[in-house]
């Protein structure tokens, strides 16, 4: 019983002196790792700037990503360079208790590192010669009003083609950006064979031109109509409206009757004669609508005041003629 008491107890001091030799190895590497990791940090740091890093992150056009950060490029790269160091160390650290899961999924990030730093130079890169020919599409075009559209598509289009490329290197969703980078760049291939070898540069450019101004001229021309056809159908609606009340009359005078007659004489014989009609009575009239209001009403033409006859008007017929003699004649009545 003592003896196995004794083994146990022996046993145990053994594993613990095992033990700490690792733990103590595990703690310096770690302590070991994170001051080269502060140290690297610093370096980079410093020689980032001293070589104008970010000046020349800023003009391949990263400065607008980077607005908003409270790191600028020179800091970001060297905390990459820090947390790798750091990634390396925890590598080595944990590899003192052998073979482990945690050793295993370690090294698989730093494997990855790589491809993530080849991945980040795509995107600047490709951030720089888009900005590049932004720059040079601008000052070629600059004159027209597509000019920096035009512009701003290309320098887009680089910066996917470089994000598809970085997205391809790390290995995210290769099923899908593999087949787009191929078919994108093939197609970039055709438009620049075509283009500079076919000479369609300069003749293109005078066709879209030339599209663009008919576009515009067409734009305005339908714009216009558009507004003549609103006016014209507001017109047609106030002239179709009505504005009185169909009860609403008005007075003007009736027709004269033709058998009132007076003769003058015609520039022939003095007995030939003419007859015209005789302007009636004012008193005769007739009711149409007019544009008041339902007991509104008007006369057509202004109400004279009967003329009073006298006796030998009264006495004649309304069918008895003068006859009125041409210049040189002598008057009768008849």
């Amino acid at each position: 019983m003592t003896d196995n008491f004794g083994d146990a107890v022996g046993d145990a001091f053994r594993a613990v002196m095992l033990f700490l030799p690792k733990a103590l190895a595990f703690l310096a590497i770690l302590v070991l790792g994170w001051l080269a990791a502060r140290a690297v940090l610093k370096i980079v740091d410093r020689v980032l700037e001293r070589v104008h890093f970010d000046r020349a992150v800023e003009r391949g056009g990263i400065k607008t990503a980077l607005a908003r950060s409270p790191y600028d490029a020179s800091d970001i790269v060297a905390k990459l360079a820090y947390y790798a160091v750091l990634l390396v160390t925890l590598q080595l650290a944990f590899g003192i208790w052998g073979p482990n899961p945690i050793s295993d999924l370690i090294a698989g990030v730093i494997a990855w590192l790589p491809r993530a730093f080849v991945a980040i130079v795509i995107v600047v890169v490709a951030a720089a010669i888009a900005h590049a020919v932004k720059d040079i599409i601008s000052s070629a075009l600059g004159g027209l009003s597509y000019g920096r559209v035009l512009a701003n598509i290309a320098s887009v289009f680089l910066i996917g083609l470089g994000v598809i490329a970085a997205l391809n290197q790390i290995g995210v969703a290769t099923a899908v950006t593999t087949p787009v980078l191929v078919a994108v760049l093939a197609t970039a291939g055709g438009i620049l064979v075509v283009g500079v070898g076919g000479g369609l540069v300069r003749p293109m450019q005078s066709r879209w031109e030339a599209w663009l101004s008919r576009a515009e001229r067409e734009s305005r021309l339908i714009a216009t109509h558009a507004r003549a056809y609103q006016a014209g159908r507001r017109d047609l609606r106030d002239h179709l409206t009505p504005a009185v009340d169909p009860d609403a009359t008005q007075v003007v005078p009736r027709v004269a009757d033709v058998d009132a007659t007076q003769v003058v004489a015609g520039s022939g014989d003095a007995d030939a004669t003419q007859v015209v009609p005789r302007v009636t009575d004012v008193d005769a009239t007739q009711v149409v609508t007019g544009v008041g209001g339902p007991d509104a009403t008007r006369a057509a033409n202004p109400v004279v005041a009967p003329r009073q006859r006298t006796h030998d008007e009264a006495g004649a017929d309304s069918d008895a003629t003068m006859v009125i003699p041409p210049a040189g004649g002598e008057a009768s009545g008849r």
